[in-house]
């Protein structure tokens, strides 16, 4: 099991929890529910540390860089993430009613929670301060450092950072598929399984068309703009996509997305300075996978939702998800928070995003470092303008 990576243990996760919820009587499935509680509540401690550590390191490394080359890098790839994300907002809105029908599911499972079962006990767990909280310290503290150049906060920043990825990966991560298949074995006995599965495939294609329409459309405009071959690019860039897949990380793909930056004819200076700080705060893919996945969640649940609520969703992820990426699951786990206080999801549905979001995880993060080439090629025009490839 531990040679298994995170998307098999979580499809096994997801089977298991069926058979489970199907073979078992109450008890048995409560024993589940019960650790099920008790993960969701330290989930729940952790968003705020988790987001105080990615975005205070986050925001104090883009500080610390090469002034307007800085600048008009940070705002291309916040405005490529946005753009992805309303992409997926148009996408999900005109295609998931098509199969996603909210008139049953809001007759059907308006309160999901009631047909649940219980945990046998509860243990509290309170956060130390709330989502919007942790947010507006990792704003301030992340700007002041960036600010003042702090060496003695940006070190700290940094540690603390490396110790939410180490809580994650060594034990959220890990327990992630026990938490799946809890949920999973209580839909199952609830009766909400067959209709959650029925649209888990369909989102995911769906998502994935998703991301190779964003791909093409950044590749156009970096072809268009570089006045490079756009099939070339598409070529040179296979191999960081298959990496990505492999590795579910935009930090171990940094090093063959250099070699693939070279191929395209990107200037040394520029490819070794925006390749990985893209690889940190370019989102593009991760923004679609979450917004569909979300946009799919609420419909399902049948909670209603506006064009001004995703914006504000959006908005938000392009900032949250800042070096998440780098960590494999990172991105939704550092979204949690948002997801939370902008869309008010209760822990049933959150178990759920993670589960639809994680099983396109290395495709979303494809998508990121894929467009990243594309802003390289973007960056080395604006500053100088390479030969064709």
């Amino acid at each position: 099991m531990r040679k298994l990576g995170l998307v098999p243990k979580l499809i096994i996760a997801i089977i298991l929890g069926i058979i489970i919820g199907n073979i078992l009587p109450a008890g048995g499935v409560r024993i589940f529910v019960t650790f099920n509680s008790i993960f969701s509540n330290f989930l729940d401690f952790a968003i705020p540390f988790i987001i105080i550590g990615f975005v205070v390191a986050g925001i104090a490394d883009l500080g610390q860089g090469a002034g307007k080359l800085l600048g008009i890098t940070t705002a291309i790839s916040y405005g490529s993430t946005l753009i992805a994300g309303f992409l997926a907002y148009l996408v999900s809105t005109s295609i998931f009613p098509k199969f996603i029908h909210t008139a049953n599911a809001l007759s059907n499972a308006a309160n999901p929670e009631d047909k649940l079962l219980e945990p046998f006990f509860v243990v509290e767990i309170p956060p130390l301060m709330n989502v919007m909280t942790a947010l507006v310290i990792a704003f301030l503290l992340g700007l002041g450092i960036a600010a003042i150049k702090g060496k003695t906060l940006y070190n700290a920043s940094v540690e603390f950072q490396q110790i939410m990825e180490k809580t994650i990966s060594r034990v959220i991560i890990p327990l992630l598929p026990f938490h799946i298949l809890g949920i999973f074995a209580n839909m199952t006995y609830a009766g909400e399984v067959a209709r959650i599965l029925s649209v888990f495939w369909k989102v995911f294609l769906i998502v994935l068309a998703t991301h190779f329409t964003i791909i093409i459309i950044q590749f156009l405009i970096a072809s268009a703009i570089g006045k490079k071959s756009f099939p070339k690019m598409i070529r040179n860039q296979i191999p960081g996509y298959l990496t990505a897949i492999g590795t579910q990380s935009s930090a171990a793909t940094i090093p063959v997305n250099l070699e693939v930056a070279e191929k395209n004819g990107v200037s040394q200076g520029i490819r070794e300075f925006v390749i990985p700080l893209c690889a940190t705060i370019h989102l593009s893919g991760s923004a679609i996978t979450l917004t569909s996945c979300a946009i799919a969640v609420m419909m399902l649940n049948g909670m209603p939702f506006t064009f001004s609520q995703m914006f504000g969703f959006i908005a938000m992820l392009g900032i949250t998800m800042v070096a998440a990426p780098g960590v494999p699951g990172g991105a939704v786990m550092a979204a949690l928070g948002v997801i939370q206080s902008i869309l008010h999801f209760n822990d049933a549905q959150i178990a759920l995003m993670i589960a639809l979001y994680i099983t396109q995880d290395s495709f979303g993060t494809a998508c990121n470092i894929s467009g990243d080439n594309a802003i390289a090629v973007i960056m080395d025009t604006i500053h100088k303008p390479s030969k064709k490839i």
